[in-house]
C-alpha cells in the first residue's frame, strides 16, 4: 500500500490492500506503543456497518490482544462515538474500522490516543516504521497475560446519554429528515430526536453490509432534499458512513454546508460568548462567503491546510473551540474531541428550537460566493513555487481580485496536477481568469 497513513488513519480495499494480516499486525503495533505512556492496558474497537467490518475486527482483536492489551468491544458505533467511549473508559487507545464517507468495499483503520484524540504525525510515523520492520519483535506475554475481550454492550446508549447532556431544549413540535447513510447513525440519530421531541423520517437506515453510503448520505443528498420537500419537513440532516460528518437542509429543499452550519454556530457561540477568542478555524477550501458573514460578527478566520485533522492541530494549538470543513466535519472541541455529525445536527437543531427561526433564516448570514475549481495535468508539479512566470500570473489575478475574491493554487498531493481554486462575485470573469492561469501553468511545468 505505500505509505499507510493517510490524513485519516490507513485505507484500502477491504481483504486485497487492507488485508487481515495487516490489521492483526497493525494490531500488536498499536498495542505496544499506545500502552507504553498509560496506566491502563485497555484498548476500545469499535466499526460501522460494512461487511468487512467483522473480518477486520477479529484480526485487529487479536493483534491487540497477543500484546497483552485488554480489548472493549463497542460494535457499530460512530466515529465521534468511538472517541468519546475512549476516553471515558479510560484506555490507552482506541481504533475504529470504517472509511468514512467511501463505497462499501473500502474499509479503514483509524488509531485514536487514550484522550480521544487523531495520533500525532510522530507517533503514526513511530508505528508505520515498526509496522515495516523485516522481524516482529514485540512482546508476546503469556498464561495470565494474554489479553482479554470485554463486549462493551451499552456503548451506544452511554453516547446516547452524552448527546441528550448537550441539549437545552425541546425538539417538540418540529418535523426532521435524518438520512442515515445505511452507517453508523442508523439507530441512534433517529432516537436521539425523537427522545428530544421531534417528529422524524428517516431515509437509509437498514445497513446490510453493502449499502453505506450507496447513493445517499452528505456526499448524495439529493434524496435527503427530496424527503424534506415532500414531507413539509422544517428541515432535515444528512450523515455520512461513520457520522463524523453531516450537511442540512432547509425548509425549501436547500443545502446548508459546513460553511453555512459554522457561520451560524459561530454567531450563536460569539452570542453567548462561549467562542473562545472569538475564532473559527477553518481550511483554505472554505468559502470566501464564510470570511465574510464571520468578520460582519466580529470573529477572526483562521484558515488551515485541507484535512480535519490541520484544523483539529490549529484549534488545539490556538485554544480555540469552533472548527471544520466545507464537507461537514464540524468540531465542537467543548464537547468532543472529533468530528461529529450528529452533535453538530443536534447543536444546530437547538439554535432553531431555542431561536424559533428556520434554518434558512438562519443560514441567510452566509452568501455563498461562485466558486470555480480547475485541475492542471502537468509533468513537473514540483516546480510550481519556483516558477516566475506562474507567479506573476498568480500576483496579477490577485491584484485584480483585490479583496473581492480568492485565489488558491496548490499542487495535488497524490497526483501530478496543479488545483486552482477561484472566488468572487462575477463566475464568467472567474472561469476566463482560471482558463487563463491554467494556459500558464500548462506551458510551464509541462
Amino acid at each position: 500500500m505505500g505509505k499507510l497513513f493517510g490524513t485519516d488513519g490507513i485505507r484500502g480495499v477491504a481483504n486485497q490492500e487492507l488485508t487481515p494480516e495487516m490489521a492483526f499486525k497493525m494490531g500488536r503495533v498499536a498495542a505496544y506503543v499506545l500502552s507504553r505512556s498509560h496506566a491502563s492496558p485497555g484498548f476500545l474497537v469499535a466499526r460501522d456497518p460494512r461487511i468487512s467490518g467483522e473480518m477486520l475486527e477479529a484480526a485487529l482483536v487479536a493483534g491487540l490482544t497477543s500484546v497483552g492489551a485488554q480489548v472493549y468491544l463497542a460494535g457499530i458505533v460512530s466515529t465521534p462515538a468511538a472517541a468519546y467511549l475512549t476516553k471515558k473508559l479510560p484506555a490507552c487507545g482506541g481504533v475504529i474500522i470504517s472509511a468514512s464517507h467511501n463505497p462499501y468495499y473500502d474499509n479503514g483503520i483509524k488509531f485514536i490516543s487514550g484522550d480521544g484524540f487523531k495520533l500525532p504525525d510522530e507517533v503514526e510515523a513511530e508505528m508505520e516504521s515498526l509496522y515495516n520492520l523485516a522481524h516482529d519483535n514485540l512482546p508476546r506475554p503469556r498464561d495470565n497475560s494474554v489479553g482479554r475481550v470485554y463486549p462493551l454492550v451499552d456503548a451506544a446508549r452511554q453516547y446516547l446519554d452524552y448527546l441528550l447532556s448537550t441539549v437545552h431544549v425541546p425538539f417538540a413540535g418540529c418535523r426532521v429528515v435524518l438520512d442515515c447513510a445505511n452507517g453508523a447513525a442508523s439507530d441512534i440519530a433517529p432516537l436521539a430526536f425523537r427522545t428530544l421531541g421531534a417528529e422524524v423520517i428517516v431515509i437509509h437506515d437498514s445497513p446490510d453490509g453493502i449499502n453505506i453510503n450507496r447513493n445517499c448520505g452528505s456526499t448524495h443528498y439529493g434524496e435527503a432534499v427530496r424527503a424534506v420537500l415532500d414531507h413539509k419537513a422544517q428541515l432535515g440532516f444528512t450523515f455520512d458512513g461513520d457520522a463524523d460528518r453531516v450537511l442540512a437542509v432547509d425548509e425549501n429543499g436547500e443545502l446548508v454546508d459546513g460553511d453555512a452550519i459554522m457561520a451560524i454556530l459561530a454567531g450563536s457561540l460569539k452570542e453567548s460568548g462561549r467562542l473562545q477568542k472569538d475564532t473559527l478555524v477553518a481550511t483554505v477550501m472554505s468559502n470566501l462567503g464564510l470570511e465574510k458573514a464571520v468578520d460582519k460578527i466580529g470573529v477572526n478566520l483562521l484558515r488551515t491546510k485541507v484535512g480535519d485533522r490541520y484544523v483539529l492541530e490549529e484549534m488545539i494549538a490556538g485554544g480555540y473551540n469552533l472548527g471544520g470543513e466545507q464537507s461537514g466535519h464540524i468540531i465542537m472541541l467543548d464537547l468532543n474531541t472529533t468530528g461529529d455529525g450528529l452533535l453538530t445536527a443536534l447543536q444546530l437543531m437547538s439554535i432553531v428550537s431555542e431561536k424559533g427561526r428556520p434554518l434558512r433564516e438562519l443560514a441567510s448570514c452566509f452568501t455563498r460566493y461562485p466558486q470555480v475549481l480547475v485541475n492542471c495535468r502537468v509533468e513537473n508539479k514540483e516546480g510550481l513555487a519556483s516558477n516566475k512566470r506562474v507567479a506573476d500570473a498568480v500576483n496579477t489575478l490577485e491584484r485584480g481580485l483585490a479583496g473581492h475574491g480568492r485565489l488558491l493554487v496548490r499542487p495535488s498531493g497524490t497526483e501530478p496536477l496543479v488545483r486552482i481554486m477561484l472566488e468572487g462575485p462575477n463566475e464568467v470573469q472567474l472561469h476566463t481568469m482560471a482558463e487563463g492561469l491554467a494556459e500558464v501553468i500548462r506551458q510551464e511545468l509541462n
